[in-house]
This record gives structure tokens, sequence and C-alpha cells, in this order.
């Protein structure tokens, strides 16, 4: 509804007020109002306004017509008799219009005489009165945005009105002659076409009297025998009813010289063969009559107003290809389901049925409102001609994100997300970049620190999995993803996705720590057989707690379909139903089988626009007679046939390449001469509604099933020939040119008919290479499974020889192909491949690199002694001696030395210094994995000898890439309290030479706060080792990315840097990781933290789990290991916290009797342990222990003074309880040590300390009487343990306050 209609509705609201004309009187007025609009209209917009008052005429009318129509059919349940012809005449009715009033503007007034300012109906001889109105709710649908001046459809409702009394309306006696029986039906439709026909061409000059056959002799005799029945049935009522044809014909006819739509006249006419019982679409009860009319004011462009003059030579099917017919249910699932996803928790929402049934239109109904929203919709097809590359179709659509995104934000926004962007992803934003280039658009420091794939020596990609890449993009999801801002990821044709890119589905889905998306499926369900990685995905969601939604879509039923067919037709839904059950008997209801099956009809001439009749007209037996297979493609591939050469080429070639085809595709084909004319055929295709041009560039069949039976135009024996022709044709024409994506493309053309390449031996090397190309360019892009077909095709082109005739290639094609077999978990195809190159590598040069990724494979399989065996073979040959037994004395001389001569060495020039030499490269990359081999199957001190070996090598060479990771290990193995501040500035070196180099290496990560993440802030540590977790995951590291989630979270438990709630769903977050990455030992180191957190929570009492570590499990590691000292800490905390003072002295000194090593992990145990012992003294059960408490503090200063943010309020603390017992007196001096603790614990931001520290002074001062004190202290801990999220510390102290208040 446009403003000025809005403006003039509101004021006659205001009014209160309708004006009630008789209707004989408001058809005169009407007309006399149209003639003087008219009048008053220039030259040039005359004729405008002829059509526009004429419309708007023609809606008035339709709108009474309607009003009319819903009385009667109202008067039986309101006890009004329509017993006598003038109750359903002309001046037995009254229309109720907008008051016009003083108040109103000449505009106004003016927009209340238009289409819509009919109010209601009334009978006048009954005082009935119905009221008109559009639904509020439903008025802004009508509305585009702008003042649509020839809009004028609507959706209206009726009310009979609570006060039927009329205003200026005497009340009249129609009383008849029938002593109150009412009319019969078919009186009761002649008398309402009267009353239209009066209406709708303001005369009744023409309509043809009741009584005129009465007595006709010349009526045939079946007529006067049913009229005979008929009389005796009702009584001996006077018979009326029948009207001849002529008469009815001749009715019709005036209206239609008249002009009066030919939707009207149909009426007119089928009221008529109801009052003759004369068969044809004769209406049945007045309701079908009323939904009629209801139908004319909701389009009236499709169903009212007849088509201009000259459109009627070629007349389309209007099909509402944008509407979806009978999935009401389904639309209001889907959306209720987005709706929750707003809330904040991703959901996944299945569509199966069969090709054709409309599952794309089903999820097309939800874009607008995912945008109004602020949401993204991104969207995939995969393609039965791209399987090979499915992983590399959702990385596109996140692609696509990132133009939506930088479309979206305002630069200042723009920014802001790039930042983010950087401090999450650090070194890993140039890992992103490979993935997405677009995401340069919203970061341009990416595109700088993308790393491709450029040698055989690049070993960038060699930990890739498919694992890593879904984690890194799920890194970037959860940046740009929010409530506010959700992402719906609509992936279509899931029946040819594999289990990669279901995967990368899962891990966004199942991801608890932030992101927000919308996934929506679909499939063809007959289509996906018993053990199809689709099934696996759906199971897998549940079991990871995600909503999962699945609906199967079947064809349309009768009803649905009806509509569907008068909706193409503009016909009454009542005319069309008898065709309607033809075709649903023939297509089973599927909408797109429907749509292709009735456009075949029409193409054939068994349905027709009649321009007389101004409809479509058909002969039921023609078509119920119709020889159709049950297959839609049959029906398409008939039309193709008959269609031109040029389109059949072009339908042809797209069809090879896949549902769709870039524009610059067909581009450089029109260069060759072969297929010079494939463009000819694209208007045809387009018009004939086979294909569509989108704006990014590509040309996209508008259905699969248009593409297969394109695709079907081809012999099966030729395919393979046309689709080595295309690719052969572009791989000409393209050669030497920068192409992109279409090398893929090009490529797999080829592929397509290898056997014509084998017996080209010209072509062999240019295709073998091609797909390198092609393989390095999906490796760079992070698409490992893509890239190994690309390189398996590469190698079984080379010829038989390819060692000797082209070794270079060869050596290169086979590396490249394991580092993909290897990263897409092909690692038995990848061990094959590397021990062909060290069997035929000339020289130990050439393979170095195939060892390096053996020995690499050897240890992610868990096989490490394979992997020592290797590396010591290796070096050997590279001239190093290796022992066969790295004894503790080896150790005990080679770590003096060695850091001895780093003391003499280092200097600021040396880390300048860079080694030169390839094969001391290699002799250090090696050792760097021969060191992480004898870990896990020599000798603990073993690993020790090899990083010493390392350093030394970089200290007389010079720095290489290994360097850092070694020099981090070292400063593991060696430090201790003495020389804390001497190793912190190795490991310092360390993290200097790791930027040098920019390794992202989370090895690096991990040392670097084994050694220093005790003297630095353990805020600072948990943050990096969050950071190290997810950039280990992202580089294909799990048990690096798992060792920093650990350590990340002990160093949260530590400082207590985010409250035990947020801290519990990371843990869970973890170990949910775990179901699917299975690290065992991380797995038990985290569901001992877990144990401990859940416990401080509310004693686990609504957050433990079933799974939980019991001492067998650590003690399976044998004695002395680190996840046994990791439970004895963790004990000994979580019983301090719970007050059991006997448990965490047992514990404690299980902790100190297997951590001999004075280091800073056990520091924190003794914290606990001396806070234990002074709680045993105050208890007066242990006063032997006061030594051990002065000697803890003693050591505990040297600690504090290397590690001062960490220490130093736990020793603070330690001294004012110890100084609670020895100085009693002294309580002054005692009180400022608890403030002087309390503070040094704030401005750390152990939150969970200064709450403890703050419960300690409330004790002291309540020993001292000093209530006032005290419950400042308990309030002040009480706060600190609310912001931790201890309901267990939250209780203690609220019991401790009530016993002071009290």
């Amino acid at each position: 509804m446009s403003k000025k209609l809005l403006m003039a509705a509101a004021a006659a609201k205001e009014e209160h007020q309708v004006e009630i004309i008789l209707l004989r009187n408001w058809i005169e007025g009407d007309a006399d109002a149209a003639e003087d609009h008219l009048s008053s209209a220039g030259d040039q917009s005359r004729s405008y306004k002829k059509k526009r008052t004429s419309r708007e005429s023609m809606i008035r009318k339709v709108t009474v017509a309607y009003g009319i129509v819903e009385l009667l059919v109202r008067c039986p349940t309101n006890n009004v008799l329509l017993d006598d012809d003038a109750k359903i005449g002309i001046d037995n009715f009254a229309v109720c219009v907008s008051k016009k009033t003083d108040r109103l503007s000449s505009q106004q007034q003016q927009s209340l005489s238009s289409w819509d300012d009919i109010k209601g109906v009334r009978m006048v001889s009954s005082g009935l009165s119905l009221s008109i109105e559009e639904p509020s709710y439903l008025s802004c649908l009508f509305e585009k945005g702008g003042e649509e001046e020839d809009q004028m459809g609507r959706y209206l409702e009726v009310e009979l009105d609570a006060a039927n009394a009329l205003v200026g309306i005497t009340k009249t006696d129609c009383r008849g002659n029938t002593e109150g029986k009412e009319i019969s039906k078919f009186r009761c439709h002649y008398l309402l076409a009267k009353i239209l026909y009066q209406l709708f061409t303001n005369n009744d000059d023409r309509f043809p009297d009741g009584n005129h056959h009465q007595g006709d002799d010349d009526e045939p005799a079946h007529k006067k025998a049913k009229k005979a029945q008929l009389l005796e049935k009702e009584g001996g009522f006077p018979y009326y009813e029948c009207v001849s044809d002529l008469s009815s014909i001749t009715a019709v006819s005036g209206m239609q010289q008249l002009e009066v739509p030919a939707s009207i006249c149909r009426m007119m006419q089928n009221l008529f063969e109801s009052a003759s019982e004369s068969g044809g679409d004769a209406y049945k009860t007045l309701e079908e009559v009323g939904k009629d009319l209801h139908l004319l004011l909701f389009d009236p462009d499709r169903f009212l107003f007849d088509r201009e003059a000259g459109r009627t030579d070629n007349v389309q099917l209007l099909f509402r290809k944008e509407k979806q017919y009978g999935r009401d249910k389904e639309e209001t699932l889907i959306t209720d389901t987005f709706c929750r996803v707003t809330r904040g928790r991703s959901e996944a929402f299945f569509i199966g049925g069969f090709s054709g049934s409309g599952k794309s239109m089903l999820v097309d109904t939800l874009r607008v409102n995912v945008k109004n929203v602020g949401g993204y919709v991104i969207k995939h097809k995969f393609d039965a001609m791209s399987q090979d590359r499915p992983l590399s179709g959702v990385i596109s659509a996140l692609n696509q994100l990132c133009l939506m995104i930088k479309k979206r934000l305002s630069p200042r926004r723009l920014a802001e997300l790039s930042e983010k962007l950087k401090d999450d992803f650090g070194d890993d934003i140039g890992l992103l970049a490979r993935m997405l280039p677009s995401i340069s658009l919203l970061s341009p420091e990416c595109s700088r620190l993308s790393v491709g794939v450029d040698d055989g020596n690049t070993c960038t990609s060699d930990k890739m999995n498919p694992r890593s890449v879904s984690f890194t993009l799920l890194r970037f999801v959860r940046l740009v993803s929010s409530p506010k801002h959700p992402i719906m990821l609509f992936l279509d044709d899931l029946q040819w996705a594999d289990d990669a890119a279901l995967d990368m589905v899962r891990t966004f889905l199942s991801d608890t720590m932030g992101s927000c998306m919308f996934f929506v499926g679909t499939y063809r369900d007959n289509e996906v057989q018993v053990g199809h990685a689709l099934f696996d995905l759906m199971e897998n969601l549940e079991i990871s707690n995600v909503p999962t939604n699945k609906v199967s879509l079947t064809g349309l039923d009768q009803a649905s379909l009806n509509e569907m067919i008068s909706d193409a037709l503009c016909l009454y839904p009542r005319i069309c139903k008898s065709l309607s059950d033809i075709v649903f008997q023939k297509t089973k209801g599927n909408p797109f089988f429907v749509l292709e099956f009735m456009q075949s009809l029409q193409s054939r001439g068994l349905l027709q626009y009649d321009p007389c009749l101004k409809r479509w007209v058909w002969n039921e037996d023609t078509i119920r007679a119709e020889e159709i297979t049950g297959n839609v493609l049959h029906l398409l591939s008939s039309k193709m046939n008959q269609l031109p050469n040029d389109m059949q080429l072009l339908l042809k070639v797209m069809a090879c390449f896949g549902t769709s085809t870039k524009e610059s595709v067909i581009g450089y084909l029109e260069e060759s001469s072969e297929y010079s004319e494939v463009r000819n055929g694209l208007e045809g295709a387009i018009s004939d509604g086979f294909v569509a041009v989108y704006a990014e560039g590509y040309i996209k069949f508008v259905h699969d099933k248009v593409r297969e039976a394109a695709y079907n135009l081809i012999p099966d024996g030729d395919k393979k020939q046309l689709h080595y022709s295309l690719g052969k044709t572009l791989y000409s024409i393209c050669e030497g040119k920068d192409v992109g994506n279409t090398i893929f493309l090009i490529a797999s053309q080829i592929n397509h008919g290898k056997e014509f390449i084998e017996k080209d031996d010209a072509l062999r090397i240019p295709v073998a290479k091609l797909n390198m190309k092609a393989g390095k360019m999906a490796l760079d892009g992070c698409d490992h499974k893509m890239a190994y077909s690309y390189f398996l095709a590469s190698e079984s082109l080379l010829p038989d020889d390819s060692w000797e005739s082209c070794y270079d290639l060869s050596l290169l094609v086979h590396l490249l192909m394991a580092r993909a077999a290897n990263s897409s978990c092909r690692y038995d195809e990848a061990e094959l491949t590397l021990y062909k190159i060290c069997k035929r590598a000339r020289c130990l040069q050439d393979k170095l690199p195939a060892y390096f990724l053996l020995v690499t494979i050897f240890l992610a399989q868990g096989n490490p002694v394979d992997a020592y065996t290797t590396c010591s073979s290796i070096l050997a040959q590279l001239g190093e001696t290796v022992p066969d037994v790295v004894t503790v004395e080896m150790v005990g001389c080679i770590i003096p030395e060695t850091l001895s001569m780093y003391s003499r060495v280092y200097s600021d020039d040396w880390l300048e210094k860079n080694m030169k030499d390839p094969k001391l490269c290699n002799i250090v990359k090696f050792y760097s994995v021969i060191g992480i081999a004898a870990y896990f199957c020599k000798p603990t001190h073993s690993p020790a000898y090899f990083v010493c070996k390392m350093v030394q090598m970089s200290l007389r060479n010079g720095v290489c890439q290994h360097t850092p990771l070694a020099l981090m290990q070292l400063s593991t193995m060696v430090i201790q309290i003495n020389n804390a501040a001497s190793v912190h500035r190795i490991a310092k070196n360390a993290l200097v030479l790791s930027e040098k180099f920019g390794t992202s290496d989370q090895k690096i990560c991990i040392n670097y706060y084994l050694v220093a993440g005790h003297l630095e802030p353990y805020l600072s540590g948990s943050n990096h080792l969050r950071k190290g977790f997810a950039s280990g995951l992202s580089g294909g590291d799990s048990n690096t990315a798992f060792f920093c989630a650990g350590h990340g979270v002990y160093f949260s438990i530590l400082s207590g840097d985010k409250d035990l709630t947020s801290l519990l769903k990371e843990i869970d977050y973890y170990l949910l990781l775990l179901e699917t990455y299975k690290n065992e030992l991380a797995k038990k180191f985290l569901l001992c933290y877990r144990e401990t957190v859940a416990t401080l929570i509310d004693r686990g009492e609504t957050t433990g789990i079933d799974a939980k570590l019991s001492y067998a499990d650590a003690y399976d590691l044998g004695p002395g290991n680190k996840l046994l000292e990791v439970l004895y800490f963790q004990e000994v905390f979580r019983n301090y916290w719970l007050g059991y003072t006997e448990r965490c002295h047992h514990y404690a000194l299980k902790s100190l009797d297997i951590s001999k090593q004075e280091n800073f992990f056990i520091y924190n145990m003794k914290f606990y342990h001396a806070l234990n012992l002074l709680d045993m003294i105050k208890k007066k059960t242990n006063y032997a222990k006061t030594l051990e408490v002065v000697e803890i503090i003693e050591s505990m200063k040297i600690v504090a003074s290397n590690a001062e943010t960490n220490f130093r309020n736990k020793l603070e603390l330690l001294e004012a309880e110890h100084y609670g017992l020895t100085a009693y007196r002294e309580s002054a001096v005692t009180l400022r040590a608890y403030d002087t603790a309390i503070a040094s614990a704030r401005k750390a931001g152990f939150v969970h300390e200064q709450g403890l520290a703050c419960e300690k002074a409330g004790f002291y001062a309540k020993r001292l009487k000093d209530n006032d004190r005290s419950l400042t202290y308990f309030n002040q801990a009480l706060e600190c343990y609310k912001k931790w999220g201890s309901s267990v510390k939250v209780g203690f102290i609220e019991k401790e306050l009530g016993k002071l208040n009290v």
C-alpha cells in the first residue's frame, strides 16, 4: 500500500465513520466518479489514467461482489431466511465506504476514492452487516518498499459486525408468497448472477428473465421430468431456475462487449450453468463463488485482468517458480530451526527427496530471513562431474563469505576484524590465506603471508591434513559468526559429497567455543546407500549433541498440485481440478516433473491458449491417453533433441563441465575453430529455460536434471572423446596463460580421455606437467585429496623409463604425490611412493626429502623405532656417528660442554649468522627428528644427547630453521631454580630465532612455556598456549596441539584467569575433539584437570562425567612419569581447597617422593603443602612440621625473585600465615602481611588466591575477636570466589558470614 493510502486510512479511522450507500446508487456513483476522473486528465496521461481508473473500478466491484457472496453464505447460520427473490436483489444491498470529511485534504479525498476504500456490505432487509478488511499483520507483505501505483492485490478477510442496525437506511419487509420456504440454490445462483451482471455492467437490459421458459412447449422431455421431480420434492414450489443456453450466452456476450474481464464472464457463465443444471464448470455452492472472488482480489494481475492486446501470440505458462507449494509445514520447521540458531547454538537441517521435489527451493525461502537478521548465506552445490574435488567446493563457499563480509562491513568494523584475524591467527594467517585467497580483502597483510608449494623441497604441507584444514577454517568461522551474524551454510546434493567435506561440516557444527552456524544439507534419498558418509555425519552430530533435523520431501498432494497448475494457467482451481488429477497420476506430484510435463503439453499443442476465450484449453481424454515415462529425463531429452544444432552444442559442452561453467571458459573455446560457434546457442538456451547467467560470471543449468538430459545427448561411446577434445582445445588455447582455477577443469577434461593420451607420446609429458601444476595448485589451497588425484594422474602418464628420460620431473612428481598422499591420510600409498624414490633417486641429496617425510610418517603412526633406525642410518651416510647406546655418562658430559660452549660463542652476531652448507642443515634436520624418536623408544636421558649435538653444530656453523627448537629443548632439559635467569635467556633467544625464520612450530611454544611459563605471568602463558593449540591443529600436529591444550588448562588452574565454568567448557571441548583425534595420553591429563575443576565448582554434583582418571591409568606409564606428577599435584590442589588436610598431606608426600628435581612445577605444590601444614599446626595435629614450613618459605624467596608475578603473592601469604602462628601478639604486622599478600594476588590477577588470602585474613581477624574486620575480609573473599565460579568456596564463606552475623 502507498503512503498516501495509509494516511487516508488513518484519517478515516480517526473519524470512526463510514458512509453507507445503496448498491444501485453506488454503482451509478462509481461510474460517474470514474468518468469525472478521466475528464480531468490531460491528453498525455489520459491513456494511463483510463487503464488505471478501469482497474481500480473493477477491484472495487469485485470487492463488493465478494462481500455480497459472503453475506449470502452467512445468512443460514444467522437465522436469515432467503425466502424471496427480492432478498437476493440489487435493492436489498448497501455498500459501506470510507466517509469523506472536511478534515481530509483533496489528495486524501482522491485516495479514498481508490480501489481499496470498500469497508463492508450490508443486507437491507435483515440488517446483516459484513466488514471487509485486510489483516494489519499482512499489509506489510504487499508493500515492496516504494510506492507501487499498480499494485492492487491483497488478502481480504470478512467479519460479521456485532451491531447490525443500519444507519440512514430504512429496514424493509421483504416477505414473499412462499410461506417461509427457502428458495433453491439454483435460483439463488441465478439471482446472484443477476446482481453481478448489474454490478459489472451498470444495467440489466440483456439479462435473461428467469420466467422466460416456464411454459416452453419445446423444452426437452427429460428436462420437464426433472422439473416435475424437483417441484414435487420442494412441495410445489414454482420452478423458475431454468435459463436457456442462448439467453446466458447473450448476457455473457454483452459483458464481453463492455470489456468486463474474461474471469468475471467465466464466473457468470458458471453461475448460469449451475442455475440451468447444464454441467460444464457449474458452481456447486456459494462458497465456491466466494473462493473464486477472493482469488481475484488476492492476485488480480494473474486471475482477474485480461492479458493486454498484442500479448496473446506467444502466451507462456505463468508458473510461480519462486513459490513453494504444499510445503508450509517444512517452511515453518526450517524457519523455526534458524530462529533457534540466532540464539547462539549451531544446528543442522537435512532435506531428503527425489530430484525435482523442491529441496533447494525450500532452502531458498529462508535466504531473505537470514539476510534480514544480519546473517550470511553461503552455498555450494556438489556435482557428479566434480566428485574428485568436493572439499574445494566447501572452501570456495567460505571464500565467498569473505566477499560478502567485505561488502557489508563499514571501514571501521573491517579494521577491527582485521586486527582480530591477526591476533587470533598470528603466524598462521598465511596458512588461512592459502585456503581463502579472498581473506586479503578483510586483512590485506594476508596476501603477502600466504605460502605456496614452490618446489619439491617445500615441506609446508607435510603435516597438513583434512582435519587441520577444517580446524583452520573453523577458527575463521568463529571470528566472523555470532548470534547477530549467523552463517547459513547450504550444501546441495550431498549424495556426491565425500567424507572429507562432511567431516568439515561436523567440525563446524560440533564446535562449542563460539561459532554460530546453521547448516542445511540436501540430498537425493534414493541415491544414497547404506554406508554413505552422509549417514555417518548425521550419527556423529547426534553423538556430539548437535541438534539435527531431518525432513523428506515427497511429491505434492493433489490440492497443492492443483494450486500450482491454477497459478500457471491463471484459471480458477476448481476449473483446473480434472487436469490436475491427470497430471498428478502421470508425475506423482514431483514439482519439476510437473513443470516439464505441462510445458511439453504446450509445446505439442495439447495445451493451448485460446485468445477468443482468453484462457487455456485442453482435451482431457487426449492428455489422459498420453504415453509418458515416469522419468523427467525423457521429457527433457525429447525436447532437447528438437533444438537447433548450436543450442545442442552449447548444452553438451556445458554438461561435460558440470552444473555450472565460467563464461570465460566459453570465451576460450570460441577462439578455436572446432567450437567457434559454441556461444551462438546461449541466447536460445537461456530463453528456453535450460540455463541462466549469473552476475559472478557463471552460466548454470537451471536444474540437475537439465544437465543430465543435456549430457545424455552425447552418445555413451562419444563422451570420453568429447571430454578429451574439450580439454585438449582449452589446453592449446590457455597454454602459457594464467587461467587460475580453470586449470583444474582443463586437466580433468583431458584426464577423461586418458586412453587417447596414452596413444599420443608427444602429449604424455605436457599433460603430466599440466596435472602436476594442477596438483600443486590444489596442494597450495590445502585440498590434499584433489592434489593427490592430479599427481596420481601425472605419475601414470610418465613414460616407463621416466627415471632416466625425465629424471627431474619424475622425482618431483613422486615427492609431491607422497606429500599429498600423507596429508590426505593415505599413509600406505605415501610409504610406497617414498620407498620408490629412495630406490630410484640418483644420489643421497635427492633422497633426503623422501627419507625425512618417511620418518615423519613413522612418528605420526606411533612407530618411533623405525623412525630412529632410519634417522641413524641417514646421519651415518651424512658423516655423523650415532652411538648404538646413549649412556647417562655421555649425556652428563655433553650438557655442560654445550652450555660452556654457548656461553663462549653466544653473541648478538651469532643470532644473525646462518648455516649455509645444505649438508649441515640436513644433519641438524635429522638430529631434530631422531631426538623425538628417542623420547619415545630410548632411555629418558637419550634425547638430551641429540639436542646438544644440534646446538653445538649451530654454535659452530651458524643457525638454521631447526636451531630454535634445539635451543628451547636444551633450556627445558637444564633449567633449575638456581640457573633460571641464564636458561631463560636461551629460551628467549630461541623465540628470536623462531621469528627470524618465520617458523610457527608449536613445539617451540610448548618448550618455551615449560621453561619460562613459571617465570612469566601465568595469564600470558595460558593465552599463548591456547593459541599454540589452535596453531598446532591448523598445522596438522595434533600431538603438539593437545600438549599445548593441557598446559594451557594447567596454567589457568594455577592462575584462575578463567572462571571455573568457562574452564570446564574449554576442557570438555578438548575432550570432545579427542574423540576424533584419539590421543589417549592427552585425554588422561585433561580428565585429571577436569576432575579438579568440576570438584571446585560443585563437588562434581552437576558437572561430573562418567569418564574419570584412575591411579592405574597413571601407573601404567611407569614410576616417575609426568602424568603421575600431575595427578598427585591435582589431588593436593583440590583437597586443600576442599579443606581435607589429611588427604592433602598424603598426596603432597607422594608428590615430593617422585619429583626429585627442584623445578618451578614442584613449588606450586609446595605452596599448598605449606599452607596445609600450617592448617594442621593450627589444629594442633602436627607441630613438628613448623621447620618444614620455614624451609619452604626460604626456598620460595628464591623462586619469587625469579618469578615475581607468579610466586610473590604465595610467598607473602605463607609469611602472613607463619606470622599469625609465631607472632600472635604482633597482630598489626600480621594484618599488614595479609593485606600485602591480598594486594599482590590482585596485581597478579590470581582471583582465587586473592580470595584465599582474604579468607585467611578473615579467620585471623576472627581469632582476634575483630568481627568487623573479619566480616570485611570474608565479604572480599566471597566476591573473589564468586568471580572464580567456585560454589563450594562460596557456600563455605557464606556459612562463616552467617556465624559472624549471628
